[in-house]
């Protein structure tokens, strides 16, 4: 296969990425033949695939417009993945060109575009990441310059969890996330949820991930309620992402069907 311009000569082309899996569900061009062929399993398995993409990207847009409307001007998006429509410093800086965004992301394709995108824009800063780094997150020269964490910060960790272990303790990752910002900061968190389903689409699921680098991890939805120790869950607590603040009732219905699960939580004292 040959390799596009905008490919880093240092990824494996030939192997899929959870990055550029998400890129086609939502109808994105930079992935490869066998992000398309693996993405495509999932959807065999999983029909809603796309569906839960889409659901997901939606849920982010609505937290983030939520957020900067009660004056959030800061945002940690952890996991940000290949730019789309409806990144959050288009939302944030709609509502005020001040605000400051920094992302993170350990994929090198959404860490290049991500920085083409952001060109020019010294409000908005994309570096190269693991989310089981926290501390390596919250150091980072370019984290300090850009954002105050002795201000209220919001930290967006969506559809990401799901590709963290039990074994590297996201309960703790987060809590060191958690521990850095100041009163007043809020978490966003979703992941995909085995919540209502059968064990043989959770299993087949589970085995198009193996394909990756990052095999999946599903959660219920009192795991991921859990995670949100130290926060005071908003309305309506952890749910189907269509059901968190939905723009028309309609656009909530059949919700379980998009398969990630989310809420919003805010660091009070």
């Amino acid at each position: 296969m040959q390799r596009p311009d905008w490919a880093p000569d240092t990824i494996d082309i030939e192997r899929p990425s959870v990055a550029r899996m998400y890129d086609y569900y939502l109808g994105g061009s930079h992935n490869f033949a066998a992000d398309r062929a693996a993405a495509q399993a999932m959807v065999a398995a999983v029909p809603e695939a796309p569906l839960m993409a889409q659901a997901n990207r939606a849920f982010l847009r609505r937290a983030v417009h939520h957020l900067a409307e009660a004056g959030i001007r800061q945002f940690l998006d952890i996991g940000s993945g290949i730019p789309t429509v409806g990144n959050v410093h288009e939302i944030a800086q709609r509502l005020d060109p001040q605000s400051r965004v920094v992302y993170v992301d350990v994929d090198p394709v959404a860490v290049a575009h991500s920085r083409e995108i952001l060109a020019g824009n010294e409000r908005a800063v994309v570096v190269q990441e693991d989310l089981r780094r926290p501390e390596a997150i919250l150091t980072h020269p370019d984290v300090r310059k850009l954002l105050d964490l002795s201000e209220p910060v919001a930290v967006m960790v969506v559809a990401v969890l799901h590709f963290v272990s039990d074994d590297d303790r996201p309960a703790e990752l987060l809590g060191t996330l958690r521990d850095a910002l100041a009163p007043g900061s809020h978490l966003v968190l979703s992941q995909a949820s085995d919540d209502g389903r059968s064990k043989d689409e959770r299993a087949e699921a589970e085995r198009v991930y193996q394909r990756t680098d990052n095999p999946l991890w599903v959660r219920s939805r009192a795991e991921l309620t859990a995670l949100f120790d130290g926060f005071e869950l908003l309305d309506p607590g952890v749910v189907w992402v269509p059901e968190w603040r939905p723009d028309t009732p309609e656009s909530a219905e059949d919700a379980e069907r998009a398969v990630f699960m989310g809420g919003v939580g805010r660091l009070g004292g």
